[in-house]
C-alpha cells in the first residue's frame, strides 16, 4: 500500500515533511500521545489525514503542513510606506517583495516614521487574527525620548490615560537606558490604534525621536538588519498561532 492514497497521507510522513522530525521520530511522537489532529490526541500509528484540511498539534504548537504558505519577518526602513503600492512612487514595502512568488500581504501597518518588525503572510486566517483587536497579541517597541524620564510615567501609562478617541494603557513600560537629555524607553502594548505609541508617550510629556518595533508576540526582531527579510521558523510560526487561538 502506497502512503498516498485516496484517504490521505499517513500522518508520521505529513509531520516529518513538514520538518517536526524523521518518521522514526514522529512515530514516536504519536505514540507518546503528543501529537493532535483536530483537536484529539492520536496514538493510531496508521492515521491518514489530508493535510490540506487537518489542523494538528505537537506539544499544543500548530504545525504548518501547506507548502505554499509562509510567513516572513521584514525589518521595515525607515520612511518605507506600509503599503504594496504607491502610485507617486516612494518607497513602499511592495518594493521588498518584487522577486517573491508568493502572493504576500503585510499584517497590520508601521508609520512610515517608525521602523522595525513587519509580518508579511498569504495565511489569510493567521493574519485576520493577528490584526483583530480582541486577540490582543503583544507588540513592543523600543522608543527614544527626551531625558531624563520622571518617575512614575510607567505606573501612570499602565493605569490608563485618555486620548481623544478613548481610554488606552501600556501592558509594561521600562526604561532601558538614560543619557543627558535623552532615554530609550521599552513599550508593550495590544492594540494596534494609528500611532498609538506615538501618543501615549505624547500625552505624558515624552514625545517619540525615533520609534522600533522589535517584536510582535514571541517573534523578535533581533539582529535583523534594516530591509532585510527572513522566513520564520516552526517554532516562531507556532507560538503566533498559539496567540491566536489557531
Amino acid at each position: 500500500m502506497s502512503d498516498q492514497e485516496p484517504e490521505g497521507i499517513r500522518l508520521q510522513k505529513v509531520l516529518a515533511k513538514a520538518g517536526i522530525a524523521s518518521r522514526r521520530v514522529a512515530e514516536e511522537l504519536i505514540e507518546l500521545g503528543r501529537v493532535q489532529v483536530d483537536g484529539e490526541v492520536v496514538r493510531e500509528q496508521g492515521r491518514r489525514i489530508d493535510p490540506e484540511t487537518a489542523v494538528v498539534h505537537v506539544d499544543g504548537v500548530r504545525v504548518v503542513l501547506k507548502d505554499d504558505v509562509i510567513t516572513l519577518v521584514l525589518n521595515k526602513p525607515r520612511g518605507v510606506l506600509s503599503t504594496m503600492h504607491d502610485e507617486t512612487h516612494r518607497p513602499c514595502v511592495g518594493d521588498y517583495l518584487k522577486h517573491r512568488k508568493e502572493r504576500l500581504f503585510h499584517v497590520g501597518r508601521l508609520d512610515a516614521d517608525t521602523e522595525g518588525l513587519l509580518l508579511l503572510t498569504n495565511d489569510g486566517d493567521l493574519a485576520h487574527r493577528l490584526m483583530h483587536p480582541s486577540f490582543g497579541v503583544s507588540k513592543t517597541y523600543l522608543a527614544e525620548v527626551p531625558g531624563p524620564v520622571p518617575k512614575g510615567i510607567g505606573k501612570e501609562l499602565r493605569a490608563g490615560v485618555e486620548l481623544e478617541d478613548g481610554p488606552a494603557s501600556v501592558d509594561s513600560f521600562k526604561v532601558v537606558s538614560s543619557m543627558p537629555g535623552r532615554a530609550l524607553v521599552k513599550v508593550v502594548v495590544h492594540e494596534g490604534r494609528k500611532h498609538i505609541v506615538r501618543r501615549l508617550l505624547d500625552h505624558v510629556g515624552l514625545p517619540v525621536q525615533s520609534l522600533v518595533r522589535t517584536a510582535v508576540g514571541e517573534v523578535l526582531l533581533g539582529q535583523q538588519r534594516p530591509g532585510s527579510m527572513r522566513v520564520l521558523n516552526r517554532q516562531e510560526v507556532g507560538s503566533l498561532y498559539k496567540a491566536v487561538g489557531l
